[in-house]
């Protein structure tokens, strides 16, 4: 497998195309999206934790979850197409509204099957 590769139930995830792999068809571009908003509690704390250091564990563990469910989205729209697997996988983060209030988590990649 490749850097940032894991296999689960027969369907896997690589963020390069590992060469012990071979893709029998290349079913097209899936991709999965969340959003989250910052809710004011974890907001109060990150700012005490800006002013006398330390990481900032509610907006860790948000954008944990907001990629595993990124993450989930792009395995189902992989398994819509029948693949058994997708590489190439990228991740974007991308901060949203005027106060900067929402984080997206976007990832994409190829769906393939397994030959």
């Amino acid at each position: 497998m490749g850097w940032f590769s894991k296999s689960t139930d027969g369907f896997f995830l690589a963020t390069t195309t590992p060469p012990d792999i071979a893709a029998s068809q290349y079913l097209g571009v899936v991709n999965g999206e969340a959003i989250i908003g910052a809710n004011i509690f974890r907001d109060m704390f990150s700012s005490v934790r800006d002013v006398v250091g330390g990481r900032a564990g509610g907006y860790e563990r948000a954008l944990s979850g907001a990629r595993d469910a990124a993450l989930e989205d792009l395995i189902a729209a992989a398994r819509e197409l029948g693949a058994t697997g997708v590489i190439g996988i990228d991740f974007d983060y991308e901060v949203l509204g005027e106060a900067n209030g929402m984080m997206m988590v976007a990832v994409s990649g190829t769906a393939v099957k397994l030959g």
